[in-house]
């Protein structure tokens, strides 16, 4: 396996129009969301082998989601369905067609009862990448199931990629969020973080000195998606900023699950990722990432707006 992603698979309830908020949205629309299987069918589109690693209630929607994900080729051996709490929703409104406010139901919501002894620890030992998000640290006994697949996955070789994907609605506090994202920083070798993230985890607003912060726990390589405004990179010996492909946004949602994925099927393709991490390799990588990004913005929706490898190749070609 190239990636394995672990974490929420929920319902997005999607806004029936642009510029409206939470409570002046006219109707929603369900789709199949959540950041590592975002994650994963990108992955699978770029033309890598993805698997996915979580869990659903035992509901419609549930069912539904992990029959989507298999039909767009996302290996889903590892996923568990629930038979006492229902799956995940998030009802999403756009402030702007770069702006989401987000609301949740999940009390308890499925993907947070994952536990440690239902991993498929096959796929966690087989793989050359696992990707996870903060989200399933935010409660028991997920934060332990996600613990134990990094461990597994580590000590077997793989690149280990974590999106801080920082919700606060999903946590009691922030300061509840920084604590558990920054235990985890220490078992992790990549870190995607946003703006707001690198500042609640960097501790500060220059980007180099906030990334520098985060480098000092552990990790090898922080990257931030700055959204139109390009991204940026940070090892131990250098760092590098990309600008943003300029594209007519319809819907930004996702892009950051796309940029992931681009990033990891690239950072996935020789036998050792660290080979990678010099400056000439990562301005090819991280521009190769801000594309898959920028496509997907150019469309409605998450998973429909994924594009394909040869997309990326012809977007980057012209």
């Amino acid at each position: 396996m190239d990636i394995v992603t672990l974490g929420e698979l929920l319902i997005d309830m999607f806004p029936a129009e642009i510029g409206k908020r939470l409570v002046e949205v006219s109707a929603f629309i369900p789709h199949p969301g959540g950041a590592p299987a975002n994650t994963a069918v990108a992955a699978t589109r770029l033309g890598a082998r993805a698997a996915f690693i979580g869990k659903v209630g035992d509901d419609p929607f549930g069912r539904h989601l992990a029959e989507v994900l298999a039909a767009q080729g996302v290996d889903t051996r590892g996923v568990r369905f629930d038979d006492y709490a229902r799956t995940t929703m998030a009802i999403i409104a756009m402030v702007d067609e770069n702006t989401p406010e987000f609301m949740f139901y999940r009390n308890p919501g499925a993907d947070t009862r994952l536990r440690p002894d239902e991993l498929d620890l096959d796929l966690l030992r087989s793989t050359r990448a696992l990707h996870i998000g903060s989200l399933s640290l935010s409660d028991e006994p997920s934060r332990s199931a996600t613990y134990e697949a990094v461990r597994v996955a580590r000590a077997a070789g793989a690149l280990i990629s974590f999106d801080v994907n920082y919700r606060p609605l999903l946590w009691r506090s922030p300061a509840e969020a920084l604590e558990q994202v920054e235990a985890m920083l220490p078992h992790v070798h990549l870190v995607k973080v946003n703006e707001t993230e690198l500042r609640l985890v960097g501790g500060n607003a220059d980007m180099a000195a906030a990334a520098a912060r985060i480098l000092a726990h552990g990790p090898e390589l922080v990257v931030v998606t700055l959204g139109p405004q390009g991204s940026y990179y940070r090892t131990r010996e250098h760092d590098g900023f990309t600008p943003a492909f300029v594209v007519p946004t319809v819907d930004a949602v996702g892009c950051g699950d796309a940029f992931v994925a681009g990033l990891l099927t690239q950072l996935t393709r020789p036998s050792d990722w660290r080979s990678l991490l010099n400056p000439a390799d990562m301005r090819r990588v991280m521009r190769y990432a801000s594309a898959v990004g920028a496509i997907t913005a150019t469309r409605k929706g998450v998973i429909p707006a994924l594009p394909t490898a040869a997309e990326v190749e012809r977007f980057l070609g012209g």
